[in-house]
């Protein structure tokens, strides 16, 4: 639990608006905390300063709040795939971009990848929490796939499974030693297996008639 923060403790419930945002926002402070299975409903309710009622009112399981705290990471986690419309960096920039880990300044433990932590705690692949976190990792995949394909690599398929299995490996270790510096080396590896994807590009494009001469 995080500390000062117990079951025990009354809700000091708050007026107005606003009591499903709290309660994400407590979900995501909790869960990312602590874990989604030691996180009971009555410390949610406190730490959103909101009674049971309330809470079951906008989420009438904890299954559906598990829900709704990954579906509020999506867009934030995901890569963002390349647009025309907005000016984005190279494809080989945003390849590596995923590494670039900024490690929020707290002193609580390195926690990785939250759908990584879900997908471990509920092992069940039937379950909608499961099944959430292994959609998003299919689509992070993707994601890096797409941005690869648009780099012009020969096979992009591979390049995005690379990188999606060396980022969640890095999460994954992160979290087993409380650092989040393994998305350093994870990086560089990153880096050997992009720009050795782009050489094999340059490698293989075919010589012009004007290069000819």
């Amino acid at each position: 639990m995080l500390k000062g923060v117990t079951e025990s403790h009354p809700v000091r419930r708050r007026r107005g608006r606003g009591a499903r945002e709290r309660i994400l926002k407590a979900a995501t402070q909790l869960f990312t905390a602590q874990g989604v299975n030691a996180t009971g409903m009555d410390q949610l309710s406190t730490v959103a300063e909101v009674s049971k009622r309330t809470l079951y009112t906008h989420f009438p399981s904890k299954d559906e709040l598990v829900g709704a705290y990954l579906q509020s990471l999506v867009d934030a986690l995901l890569p963002v795939p390349p647009s025309p419309d907005r000016p984005t960096p190279s494809p080989r920039e945003q390849l590596l971009a995923v590494f670039d880990w900024k490690r929020p300044e707290t002193t609580a433990p390195f926690r990785g990848c939250p759908f990584l932590n879900v997908s471990a705690e509920v092992p069940d692949p039937g379950h909608s929490a499961h099944q959430l976190a292994a959609a998003y990792k299919r689509e992070f995949a993707r994601r890096l796939t797409d941005i690869a394909r648009q780099a012009g690599v020969a096979d992009p398929e591979t390049l995005g499974e690379q990188l999606a299995l060396l980022f969640d490996g890095a999460a994954a270790r992160g979290t087993a030693l409380n650092s989040s510096h393994t998305a350093a080396c994870a990086r560089s590896i990153a880096e050997s297996l992009v720009d050795a994807a782009l050489a094999g590009v340059s490698v293989m494009r075919p010589v012009t008639s004007s290069q000819r001469h």
